[in-house]
């Protein structure tokens, strides 16, 4: 799944244009690199976002492409 639909689902960033725009400006890592909003998220990959001053670090522990709000937190884990 790419990244940006990802951060969607999980509802780590509220709209996919969001999502684009942190990953073109380079405040989204995985597994510690710079990651393009296209790039293709895997189970146990580590994605790492800057919001301004702080950042959070979840671990993805699986990729369904529809979840519900309560289901949501059911693929990431934070670190």
């Amino acid at each position: 799944m790419r990244l940006d639909k990802f951060l969607k689902v999980t509802r780590l960033i509220k709209r996919r244009t969001v999502a684009n725009e942190a990953c073109d400006a380079g405040r989204v890592l995985i597994n510690g690199k710079v990651a393009k909003a296209s790039s293709q998220v895997k189970v146990g990959d580590i994605i790492e976002i800057a919001y301004g001053s702080k950042s959070v670090k979840v671990e993805v522990l699986n990729v369904a492409e529809n979840v519900k709000k309560d289901e949501a937190t059911e693929l990431i884990k934070y670190l």
